[in-house]
């Protein structure tokens, strides 16, 4: 059976048979941006589920299974910076790469990043195992993923929502969540690509922060409607 599967639709169960796994994530900077705002990038004061999964793979990654985030601790105070700088206001398209070169000049302009400083989390996440992998027992993953934690190591470098923002995973200790409660509005929970169709589907949730811990539901609030409509 082949290695790769098709996630769209699934749901990850109720509970899971294994604690999660947990690590901290500690950088000078981070970007989790809010999609609310188009012409300067904003971020919220957050990690988010989404940011979290990406780091998590970055670390250990396998197409028999998906990390599903469970919460989010925040360890240091929530601390602001702000960044301008000159971007590209296009992608790369074929025209670009038919003439053989992007003249930047006639594409540049200025954003705004408002953006987290020495920012501190623990991650809690579990490993949901694809329900037609041949190997449904995700033990041996799980420790694939704890040794690459313990030595520093992984596939491509750990980033806080922006590449240039790297982030340092380490084992867990007994940091506790900083004592702060928050309503974080609408967002981003889940993101799935369907190979039907070759397009990706967001889901999203009211995110709440109490006592430091962000706890993140199983399914977002898509899911959750369209499940309701059909019992």
């Amino acid at each position: 059976m082949s290695n790769h599967h098709q996630w769209a639709g699934l749901r990850p169960p109720e509970d899971f048979r294994d604690p999660p796994l947990r690590v901290q994530v500690k950088g000078p900077y981070a970007a989790f941006t809010r999609p609310e705002f188009t012409s300067e990038r904003m971020s919220y004061s957050v990690m988010t589920p989404t940011a979290a999964i990406g780091l998590l793979s970055a670390i250990f990654w396998k197409p028999q299974f998906r990390f599903v985030v469970e919460q989010i601790d925040v360890l240091a105070p929530v601390q602001w910076a702000s960044m301008r700088r000159n971007e590209a206001g296009t992608a790369i398209t074929s025209a670009h790469r038919a003439q053989g070169y992007l003249d930047v000049d006639t594409v540049v302009q200025q954003r705004m990043t408002r953006m987290l400083r020495d920012v501190h989390y623990r991650v809690h996440a579990q490993m949901w195992v694809h329900p037609e992998a041949e190997e449904q027992n995700a033990a041996k993953w799980r420790d694939q993923f704890r040794r690459r934690v313990d030595r520093g190591q992984s596939f491509r470098t750990p980033f806080l929502g922006m590449r240039e923002f790297h982030a340092d995973v380490v084992p867990t200790d007994d940091t506790p969540p900083i004592d702060w409660d928050a309503d974080l509005g609408i967002m981003a929970h889940s993101i799935t690509y369907d190979d039907r169709t070759g397009k990706e589907s967001y889901d999203w949730f009211d995110a709440r922060v109490r006592q430091g811990v962000m706890r993140v539901p199983r399914i977002g609030l898509l899911a959750e409607h369209a499940e309701q409509a059909s019992a």
